[in-house]
């Protein structure tokens, strides 16, 4: 999302963070194999840490978007009253007819790639999105 933010002229006025839903994997890198995929589309993710979401987040952000229902959920469940956003989830905004992005970690390469494809498509439909509300 990061890469097709500065390819359309808006890294001054889009902000993008990523964070999870459990403490799992905080401070931690992108898991190298998927590191690996996006670098072959030339995308860098060296620089993202994990993080989890915090109920702020929903105040400080314009989208909140959800990979799939259990991560909607879960979001669902610590929206502060007044909060400003809702989550969503994120394929909402993709030209696939598939809602969930699918775990491509216990797969084969093939769910990389099928995963970057449902990522690129959703991120475009945002963007656009955004593009029209600015």
């Amino acid at each position: 999302f990061e890469e097709k933010v500065r390819e359309r002229g808006l890294a001054s006025q889009v902000y993008t963070d990523s964070c999870g839903t459990g403490a799992w994997h905080v401070g931690e890198s992108p898991d190298p194999r998927a590191s690996q995929h996006a670098a072959k589309r030339g995308y860098d993710l060296s620089h993202l840490r994990a993080r989890q979401v915090s109920p702020d987040d929903f105040d400080t952000f314009d989208y909140v978007l959800a990979m799939d229902n259990a991560n909607l959920k879960d979001l669902q469940s610590i929206i502060p009253a007044g909060a400003r956003t809702q989550p969503v989830l994120f394929l909402s905004y993709g030209a696939f007819s598939e809602q969930e992005v699918p775990d491509p970690y216990y797969g084969g390469e093939q769910g990389f790639e099928h995963v970057l494809d449902l990522v690129e498509s959703a991120c475009d439909g945002l963007l656009d999105e955004i593009q029209s509300r600015l």
